[in-house]
């Protein structure tokens, strides 16, 4: 029997497990952190159906309880050594040897520290929405000082789409994601105001529109085309923003009780160590290269070596789901011919 090391237990990873399994292989899944699940552990709904993301994770945990899947949590790989047609990798101080790598490291959240102007980590009322999903969890959405917000602003593209930060492309899934939230706190606050900053509203994906339009017409969420230039502290604990409003060409004056940044994706830490380790190159936007845009997508540079979910551009959970399954098809052909 051939076995593949798959490396990073979030979505991809673990569908990937699954449909790898299933068709006769032995899979080691190899997770850094404690628990399987990567960023889907922290989500409270997802879009655009606002299901669970618990259920998500629990129907993905199912997926690997598999015979033939061996689950190495808090684990790394620490040496890799190319063979002829295999590889031998060196996990917590034991070696193993795999036919075929899948790289599903996933992508890591914009530092939103780095934009200083905004206040993260500075003002306690400037979050990330990365922070208000927590919230969400625990039931209440409140400022720093225990009190129900009366004005919320979301600030979309940080550390997306922005030439200072050394990232041009678009996370794909901020807007969509600061919609739902928007709609979650009108479900949980409704008589608090609720605005969106945005640099243009990108709703690619199946009902994302639809959403787009609930929120403004069934929720009253408001939209302006603005971008926000700084935030500082009111004496209050409240939000100064100034922001333009790039519609009307003016200035804009807005106090907020909470600001929440919709941090955007980049490559994450992992994902730059296995890429020295297996000598895989980066993409331009520093997400993996694939071998092959159209034909080749879920294949590295090396061969033998794949790639699949938000290591190599930023997805959303179904698209992430649909490339895992995409990258098992292209391991099996590889291993077979």
């Amino acid at each position: 029997m051939k076995t593949i090391a798959i490396i990073g237990a979030g979505p991809a990873g673990m569908e990937a497990s699954g449909s790898l399994a299933r068709l006769g292989y032995h899979v080691v899944l190899i997770e850094k952190e404690a628990t399987v699940g990567g960023h889907l552990k922290n989500l409270f709904q997802l879009f655009p159906d606002r299901r669970p993301g618990k259920e998500i994770l629990t129907h993905l945990v199912q997926t690997i309880k598999h015979p033939g899947i061996q689950i190495k949590v808090n684990s790394e790989v620490s040496e890799v050594q190319k063979l002829d047609n295999s590889f031998a990798l060196k996990i917590n101080e034991e070696t193993m040897n795999a036919d075929a790598v899948l790289v599903t490291t996933g992508f890591d959240l914009y530092d939103a520290t780095e934009k200083e102007e905004y206040g993260y980590g500075i003002y306690p009322n400037v979050i990330t929405s990365a922070d208000l999903e927590q919230m969400f969890h625990n039931g209440k959405v409140v400022t720093e000082e225990g009190k129900t917000p009366k004005r919320v602003a979301f600030i979309h593209c940080v550390g997306s789409r922005d030439e200072k930060a050394g990232n041009n492309y678009c996370s794909k899934v901020c807007c969509v994601t600061a919609v739902k939230q928007a709609i979650e706190i009108k479900e949980l606050l409704p008589e608090t105001e609720v605005f969106c900053y945005y640099m243009d509203i990108r709703m690619f994906g199946p009902y994302y529109e639809e959403l787009y339009r609930e929120a403004q017409e069934k929720w009253g969420v408001m939209f302006i085309r603005g971008k926000l230039s700084e935030a500082s502290q009111n004496m209050d604990g409240s939000i100064l923003m100034k922001a333009e409003d790039t519609l009307a060409g003016k200035p804009l004056r807005m106090n907020t009780d909470l600001m929440v940044l919709m941090a955007g994706m980049v490559p994450s830490a992992s994902s730059k160590k296995v890429a020295q380790q297996f000598k895989m190159e980066e993409g331009q936007n520093r997400f993996f290269k694939s071998a092959d845009n159209h034909y080749r997508y879920n294949e590295s540079q090396q061969m033998g070596v794949f790639i699949a979910g938000a290591c190599v551009a930023p997805m959303n959970i179904t698209d992430t789901i649909a490339n895992a399954r995409a990258a098992a098809v292209k391991i099996d052909e590889y291993l077979k011919n």
